[in-house]
């Protein structure tokens, strides 16, 4: 028997509320550090206070009035066309449903009507973030860099890449 996939709106304001909404999404990933998630937060606090202006853009996946999903993105300062995927994260009981995929979707076209071309994604090589690394080559990134050591020994810093100005001529 096939599973219904979830109803999802997507909108792409941040709320007061999404501040908790986000840090449960990261909380039960199971995977991030208290001091990413605090870094997470601060994102939308940034954007609660100064808006757009912050560089900060958002988009929430909701269901039944429920964030379930969200990701964070900017321009890359000092560059003219290159953008940062700096979270992007779906409540660990929804994974596999396609949101994560929608959200990246929506984050991509909105990139390519900003006018980006490019965008990066930084991770870690850490064994927990297998499922991650494949949803990225899966959705059309190629690893572009690696860190050694970057994050703690052992835990290189993976940078992922995408030309969106090629996937949207292809």
């Amino acid at each position: 028997m096939k599973l219904e996939k979830p109803k999802i709106t997507l909108r792409d304001k941040a709320r007061p509320s999404d501040l908790e909404a986000v840090r449960k999404i990261l909380l039960s990933n199971k995977y991030f550090f208290d001091f990413e998630i605090m870094v997470a937060e601060e994102l939308i606090e940034d954007w609660l206070n100064r808006g757009p202006v912050s560089g900060y853009h958002f988009f929430f996946a909701e269901m039944e009035d429920r964030v379930v999903g969200y990701a964070c993105y900017g321009p890359i300062p000092c560059t003219q066309k290159s953008f940062d995927l700096y979270w992007i994260a779906v409540s660990e009981e929804l994974r596999g449903h396609g949101i994560g995929t929608r959200i990246l979707v929506a984050t991509e076209k909105a990139i390519l009507r900003q006018g980006g071309e490019r965008i990066y994604i930084e991770t870690s090589s850490r064994p927990d973030y297998e499922p991650t690394r494949k949803f990225y080559e899966k959705s059309g990134y190629h690893l572009a860099a690696r860190l050694e050591d970057f994050y703690a020994r052992g835990d290189a810093k993976l940078t992922w890449e995408k030309n969106l100005a090629a996937t949207a001529k292809a």
